[in-house]
């Protein structure tokens, strides 16, 4: 018992573990993915700002100069300068401004006129609309911050760029991109202008993505002829939402973690019930009870059906949709066959001998079709408890006789012998006309969800009475499932053909010692008249 208990609490240490790591590791490739998302919708955001500031400056500029060129005043003349000066105060932007005369400046708005003209370079590059562009021109220079110029006609605007890549409040970075008459791109790096060629174009065209470690997003002026390229490194973005990243990483280890234990606790408990169900298989602790089946006309009990139950060794009864799931999926399913063969005959050999117009149906399941164990155990049982096949009809539920070829030769074997075959749970999805017919059984037994659809708009009732139409015209005898009130029992009377009954109304599956007297009573009286009556009798006989 303590060498159980240390393993139990091993393997939910060692699942919770593995689970807290799987559920880390999926967090935190969730959160790299979302935090990286974010990242480059903000990237995004980052350049469309900052492409709108630099659209507005480059609209500052030009309206300054459109308006030196409108100066009433002398070239250079003091009432000139203090034009000029009027004019940059009124910007935002711009730091200078002033006018240039046979390529050389010759007076500033902050300056004043120059007692030395400064002779212009050659421009970094001209701009489709004439315009020259300068880097870093010797008199603007202020420490190590970058200066562009920009020259139209006689007149020029300075600005200060400070840096050429400004950290935004994430830490993203940009570069701007301009575009010159022909066509080439030059970017702003290193404090001074260059031809771009390495980009393969990312920086001259609205876009967005990844390029090697870092994510990138760059808008490009409608009006102008630049373009912003913001970007970051991955970890850098990965380290500036780190809170939310962190916060992906736990709730992803705690979730594994939960998932682990309880996925540790279901394993032990279908293990445990795996290993209880083997051993009460073995110990004969598996109950059978009968629930009868009636004739709807006569309200007569004419059958039983053999169901198992199981109550497992803490005390909590199990579902045979939980059980015998269970046992197919472990390949022990024809343990459970045998058992509850060997039940039924222990329980009913003499009736079965006595009334040969009354009948146990046994349900078998689909590995029990294909095992060749299953037929010679049958009818080797029988022989040796003096019962006829006739008297043990065979249910087969809808889903098994999917196996077609294995159904047809399991269902032509079990009927030579004698066995009537039903199809159960009819209705669910496998049968067709054809189909029946190929198979050749006795009796269909339509699913209690048609049951339950009588008396309401359900469409599943419509298609009743083409069950029935099918069933007459094959000649095959239709069990009811599920009938639990009156109205549902009504609705099956007084067809041209018998139709037999099974559900609460006519009795709950109850131990051989309950069902036996109810049996013998039915066989005394033979109750005739309506549902009502023959129902009142056997709820009173229960």
């Amino acid at each position: 018992m303590k060498r159980s208990l240390n393993q139990r609490v091993l393997v939910a240490f060692a699942a919770t573990v593995v689970g807290a790591a799987c559920g880390m590791l999926a967090g935190y490739l969730l959160g790299a993915a979302l935090t990286l998302r974010l990242a480059e919708d903000r990237l995004s955001q980052f350049a469309t700002r900052i492409m709108a500031e630099g659209d507005a400056s480059s609209a500052e500029a030009r309206g300054v100069l459109g308006a030196m060129r409108a100066s009433p005043y002398p070239f250079c003349s003091n009432a000139d300068i203090f034009y000029l000066r009027s004019q940059i105060f009124k910007e935002e932007v711009l730091s200078d401004v002033g006018r240039i005369r046979d390529g050389k400046i010759v007076c500033t708005a902050t300056l004043g006129r120059l007692e030395q003209p400064f002779e212009l370079p050659e421009p970094e590059f001209s701009q489709p609309d004439g315009s020259r562009v300068y880097g870093n021109l010797a008199p603007f220079q202020i420490r190590k911050w970058a200066v562009v110029s920009l020259q139209l006609g006689d007149g020029y605007v300075i600005f200060y760029a400070h840096d050429q890549e400004e950290a935004g409040p994430f830490a993203e970075r940009y570069t701007i991109t301009v575009i010159d008459g022909s066509g080439r791109p030059f970017s702003w790096s290193e404090g001074a202008l260059s031809q771009t060629t390495e980009d393969g174009g990312i920086r001259t065209r609205n876009g967005q993505g990844r390029r090697g470690e870092s994510l990138y997003a760059t808008r490009c002026s409608a009006r102008y002829f630049n373009c912003v390229t913001a970007y970051i490194s991955i970890p850098g973005a990965l380290r500036a939402d780190q809170g939310h990243f962190l916060a992906y990483i736990v709730l992803g280890g705690l979730s594994g973690a939960l998932f682990g234990f309880a996925f540790s606790h279901i394993y032990r408990r279908s293990r445990s019930m795996e290993q209880q169900l083997s051993r009460a298989i073995r110990r004969d602790r598996l109950r059978v009870v009968y629930q009868p089946i009636v004739n709807l006309a006569s309200g007569e009990i004419v059958g039983a059906e053999a169901l198992s139950r199981w109550t497992d060794e803490e005390g909590f009864a199990v579902g045979p949709d939980i059980f015998v799931k269970i046992a197919e999926e472990r390949g022990f399913v024809g343990e459970i066959t045998r058992l509850v063969v060997r039940h039924v005959l222990r329980d009913f050999a003499v009736t079965l001998r006595a009334h040969a117009d009354f009948r146990i149906s046994i349900n078998v399941a689909a590995a029990d079709l294909g095992d060749p164990r299953f037929l010679p155990m049958l009818e080797q049982s029988l022989d040796q408890a003096g019962v006829l096949a006739a008297s043990v009809a065979i249910e087969i539920t809808e889903s098994s006789t999917a196996l077609h070829q294995v159904a047809m030769e399991a269902i032509r074997h079990l009927r030579r012998l004698g066995h009537h075959v039903h199809i159960d749970d009819f209705g669910t999805g496998y049968s067709s006309l054809s189909y029946l017919h190929d198979l050749s059984v006795d009796a269909i037994k339509i699913d209690q969800s048609f049951t339950r659809a009588i008396g309401t708009q359900a469409v599943t009732v419509s298609i009743l009475p083409q069950i029935l139409a099918m069933a007459e015209a094959l000649n095959l005898q239709v069990i009811v499932e599920g009938i639990e009130t009156s109205q549902q029992a009504g609705y099956f009377f007084g067809r041209a053909k018998s139709i037999l009954g099974q559900g609460w109304l006519f009795g709950r599956p109850v131990p051989p010692e309950e069902f036996l007297p109810l049996l013998a009573a039915s066989k005394q009286l033979r109750p005739q008249g309506s549902i009502e009556q023959a129902a009142t009798y056997f709820a009173e006989g229960i």
